[in-house]
């Protein structure tokens, strides 16, 4: 388990079973934290590959760096990741969630999510199998 805190926002990696990780990020993540979660995550996710649920309930929407560099990150790991799931708790982290999934071209991999409950049943699906 990672906890990453900055001024403006907070980031949690932790694996929640031998292929699957939960990140998630609350707050308004305008890069203070640099690389510090792209490296977290490549430590903790598996050569086979892992299923990533993005919990990003919280956030208040990344700046538009922050969002170039996670599609950078996604696009060059998606053959590690078999799935993305993404829980937006706004109209605006949605739209930067439909951004992302776009320029990583993640496609069917990547799932975005509005309904926290279906979110919550997906990961523990996952979690459980």
């Amino acid at each position: 388990h990672v906890v990453l805190e900055a001024v403006h926002c907070t980031v949690a990696i932790r694996r929640r079973g031998p292929r699957v990780v939960v990140l998630e990020i609350s707050g308004h993540d305008v890069g203070e934290l640099g690389e510090r979660p792209h490296q977290a995550l490549d430590e903790i996710l598996p050569p086979e590959g892992a299923e990533l649920f993005i919990d990003a309930r919280n956030a208040l929407g990344p700046s538009l760096g922050v969002s170039a560099a996670w599609a950078h990150w996604l696009r060059a790991r998606r053959e590690r990741l078999t799935r993305v799931n993404m829980l937006t708790g706004s109209r605006f982290v949605q739209l930067t969630a439909d951004f992302v999934k776009r320029f990583a071209e993640l496609g069917e991999t990547m799932r975005i999510y509005t309904d926290a409950a279906a979110f919550d049943e997906a990961l523990a699906h996952a979690s459980a199998g």
